[in-house]
């Protein structure tokens, strides 16, 4: 068969090149490769020129000076610029060089932002540099991964990374860690028998080798079937540069805020020019009071305090082991209302335990959970004296070994080695006292370990005993007796089936089952170099184990937590569905548990009306998360998604708020939005308690902000067409200190205000939904209304007295910054009445409350600032007016609070 390259450089996957499903010979025939000689130097060159190197294309970088271009996109920086320039035009020097200082501050922020965010496709290639042992032309050699060509021969062995894809001609107790890949809790077993049926996810697929995965156990043959972009980390980079992520919803707000203002300033501005050249105002003062008002209209302070409250929240979060990577994902969280968790290490402590033994006479449960060497042994059933020789063959028959109390080895053996700790053996004597003769490794054709041992009978006689640990069906048919109080019983029938229905009942439970057995062997007739598999015959069954990684102790509170915040969580895995589901009860995640492979089987409208009531989706491949991700989102909801692997990364670059674990992956870290360091469900829910509090207090700056725009844009108006001031009731000056000391500071001190109560008991905002709902807006246009009217009542006043038209700017000036004081407090809450105590329960709010009281008296009466505003000094009288505006507007917020209050729900 001709192998050909496509227009990417890679090695087309025909449907018919089902590769597990053709024996090695079928493979090899294929390839028209020999295995003990491998390809010819001279073709693997011609197949590397004709498909490429064996290499993920790189994601190809934006240029320095257009990323910073492309930070010019948004509505905000525009109308800033805009104004700059006009401010240019017309010779308004200090608010020109202001407003473009702003832009360049806005760009940079946000440049900084993106060049952390889209490295994923770089950090998969990255992973590739690695050298693979190839046999070309009868000889073995070490060559450069990206060298590798379809129809390679390929020797791995412990200790290598696999470097591209290919089916696997021979095998010796062969393990592959897929984890990365594939989710799976524990390395792969594989061999090089054929599969039948429809294609199996790659976890599946045990006859074949994945690019990246490293080998744990064994070795083998392979003969490479994909390279670079047609592997199936390759198919990963493809859906990874395919995803777009997606727009935060406060971005999406800013620019619709932005929109509405701009279009409500530029309306104002053609009643201002029209009005204006109607009473013969000359172009030039008219230019100035349009500056004036677009300076007015143009929420300046905004970005930069929206940065601020937004970067403090992230490094209140790191503290808090959750590492957000761009800034906006802090707000983000706050919607979340789905997540999708990955289950080992996140939901669980990825560490296997040892809770339960069962031997033909009695039962053991263990306490204690993952590698802590804390934990006893209780005796619940039986007359057994002791569990030593139940046990025995989990401690001898290992590889693996415990070091300052921690695990070097294989996690399923270091759990029944921290056992035997449990049960008080001593781990190493034990291991001296019976010296190893030789060893008999895990295969997955039958599915068992073994060692011999060097050791005495009761009797006194040396034997070779024989320690196994295996699968229970494996052990089974090799049983001829079982452990008794008095030394050793037939195994019968009856034996046989309560050892199945253990069995089952433990995998039922989520536990993996593993059988322990002893044969004693005469070491006149055992051959160490013989066929060591021959041995293992007429065992005598010890026990059963159950194993399983516990969930953390503290997710079955985090996971109450998010429910009771109305988010609902589901365990999302590459393990099987049983043991996801058993996991899911011991944590209260509710719903049915599916496998990926079916949810993907459905239509469109069977995902969509079954979503809700899944829980648990086990044996799930990464498109399958991508799919459960994109379902949500076509509910409305706004998705978490969690995940360490590569195979992770599509998914959680698609979803809302991806999260990557930080034991994980690069690839999967650099995908992320946030990364949790400590790889711990409950850091996500207080991220998301943290992100709705910060989201909740930047919506109570929001409202502040839109009614000092409100009020702004309505006084220009009015002022415009009753002719006040001369349609400028405000200079520039003005407007800037009003934005930068009046707004900007109470935006600091709203953005880190308390959390409100109950905030975790509400349910979270619903995708699209707007911070300008219609109380909002009611509320913002009302107050906007009466602070306009009271501003140009003011300057009205003021203008017809002896003191003239600055007078009753500078009075108008006072009792505008007076009522921002009232309108910072009310916008804490849109229903809750300001005369409480609580009121004043912010330290910083009542700082900045004093500080804009003081300086509303010293702009009028202190000649500095009388000469930056342009104000002039009034008397006490005048204050009192100011003052009593900023009372009145208390009054009449407060009546409608209490109206709002007493309407029925939904009015």
């Amino acid at each position: 068969m001709t192998v050909r390259s496509d227009s990417a450089g890679r090695q087309p996957r025909a449907p018919q090149d089902l590769w597990y499903t053709r024996s090695p010979d079928e493979v090899a025939a294929a390839f028209d490769v020999d295995p003990s000689v491998g390809l010819s130097g001279a073709r693997a060159a011609d197949l590397l020129a004709a498909h490429g190197p064996n290499a993920l294309p790189e994601e190809k970088r934006t240029p320095a000076w257009l990323r910073f271009l492309r930070q010019y996109r948004s509505y905000m920086q525009i109308v800033l610029v805009a104004a700059a320039v006009v401010s240019l035009l017309i010779q308004e020097w200090t608010t020109a060089v202001l407003l473009l200082v702003l832009t360049l501050l806005n760009a940079v922020i946000g440049l900084r932002q993106e060049g952390k965010a889209e490295s994923a496709m770089n950090a998969l290639q990255s992973m590739m540099k690695a050298t693979a042992r190839v046999r070309r032309d009868g000889t073995e050699a070490e060559i450069p991964a990206e060298e590798l060509v379809v129809g390679d021969v390929v020797l791995i062995a412990a200790g290598d990374q696999v470097a591209a894809d290919g089916r696997i001609i021979r095998a010796s107790a062969l393990q592959i860690d897929e984890s990365a890949l594939t989710g799976e809790s524990v390395p792969a077993a594989k061999d090089a028998g054929t599969l039948a049926g429809p294609l199996p996810a790659p976890g599946d697929q045990t006859n074949m080798a994945f690019m990246n995965t490293p080998v744990t156990h064994g070795s083998g043959v392979v003969v490479v079937t994909a390279t670079g972009a047609g592997t199936e980390l390759g198919k990963i980079s493809g859906m990874l540069s395919a995803t777009e992520k997606e727009v935060p919803p406060l971005t999406r707000e800013l620019d619709t805020l932005t929109l509405w203002i701009t279009a409500a300033a530029g309306l104002t501005m053609i009643v201002m020019f029209a009005l204006g050249r109607q009473r013969d105002q000359a172009w030039d003062a008219l230019f100035v009071s349009a500056v004036s008002l677009a300076i007015a209209a143009i929420p300046e302070a905004l970005p930069t305090v929206t940065q601020a409250i937004l970067s403090v929240g992230s490094l209140n979060l790191a503290e808090r082991n959750a590492i957000v990577k761009e800034l906006p994902s802090v707000e983000t969280l706050a919607f979340t209302s789905a997540i999708n968790s990955d289950k080992t290490g996140t939901l669980t402590m990825n560490q296997m335990t040892a809770v339960e033994v069962v031997t033909p006479t009695d039962r053991y449960t263990v306490s204690g959970t993952g590698y802590e060497l804390a934990g006893k042994i209780h005796h619940s059933a039986g007359s057994a004296t002791d569990i030593e020789d139940a046990i025995l063959p989990y401690l001898v028959a290992s590889d693996a070994k415990l070091v300052d109390g921690r695990v070097v080895g294989d996690p399923t053996e270091g759990a029944l080695l921290v056992l035997a700790h449990k049960a008080g053996l001593d781990i190493e004597g034990t291991r001296e006292g019976l010296p190893r003769l030789a060893t008999l490794p895990f295969d997955p054709g039958y599915k068992l370990m073994a060692t011999f041992n060097a050791a005495v009978d009761d009797s006194g006689r040396e034997v070779v005993r024989c320690f196994v640990k295996g699968a229970v069906p494996a052990m089974v048919e090799r049983a001829a007796t079982a452990l008794a109080a008095d030394g050793t019983r037939p195994w019968d029938a009856e034996l046989a089936a309560r050892a199945e229905a253990q069995t089952e009942r433990m995998g039922a439970e989520g536990y993996r089952v593993m059988a322990g057995a002893t044969r004693d062997l005469d070491p006149a007739a055992f051959d160490p170099e013989g066929d060591l598999l021959a041995y293992v015959t007429g065992l005598r069954m010890t026990s059963l184990v159950a194993m399983v990684d516990p969930p953390r102790e503290e997710a079955k509170a985090a996971v109450a937590g998010a429910q009771a915040g109305h988010i609902r969580v589901r365990m999302v895995t590459g393990d099987d569905v049983t043991t996801g589901a058993a996991i899911a009860r011991q944590l209260g995640i509710p719903g049915e548990a599916i496998l990926g492979a079916d949810f993907a089987a459905m239509s469109e409208e069977e995902q969509l009306a079954r979503i809700d009531g899944i829980g648990v989706v086990g044996r799930v491949a990464p498109e399958h998360k991508v799919l459960l991700a994109d379902t949500l989102k076509k509910k409305g909801e706004v998705v978490a998604m969690t995940g360490d692997g590569v195979n992770d990364a599509p998914a959680i670059k698609a979803a809302d708020i991806g999260i990557a674990m930080g034991s994980g992956t690069d690839v999967a870290k650099n995908a992320g939005r946030m990364v949790l360091s400590d790889d711990n469900f409950a850091t996500i829910v207080y991220a998301v308690e943290q992100g709705r509090r910060i989201y909740d207090n930047l919506t109570k700056y929001i409202r502040f902000v839109l009614l000092l725009l409100v009020t702004f844009v309505l006084t220009f108006l009015g002022a415009t067409v009753f002719n006040i001031a001369a349609g400028e009731p405000f200079t520039p000056p003005q407007v800037l200190w009003i934005h930068f000391v009046v707004n900007a500071s109470f935006g600091f001190a709203l953005g880190f205000d308390r959390e409100s109560p109950g905030l975790m008991l509400r349910r979270p905002r619903p995708r699209g939904e707007s911070v300008l709902t219609r109380p909002v807006l009611v509320t913002v246009g009302l107050a906007g209304l009466a602070i306009t009217i009271v501003l140009l009542g003011l300057i009205r006043l003021g203008g017809s007295s002896a003191e003239g038209a600055g007078t009753g700017q500078s009075v108008a000036f006072t009792a505008f910054a007076l009522c921002l004081i009232v309108a910072a407090f009310e916008c804490r809450s849109e229903t809750e009445s300001v005369l409480t105590p609580s009121t004043f329960d912010s330290r910083q709010m009542n700082w900045v409350a004093l500080a804009q009281f003081v300086l509303a008296v010293l702009v009028t009466q202190m000649d500095g600032f009388r000469r930056l505003l342009g104000t002039t000094e009034i008397d006490a009288r005048q204050f009192g007016a100011a003052l009593l505006a900023a009372l009145a507007l208390l009054l009449l917020w407060e009546l409608g609070k209490l109206l709002a209050r007493r309407a029925p729900r939904g009015t």
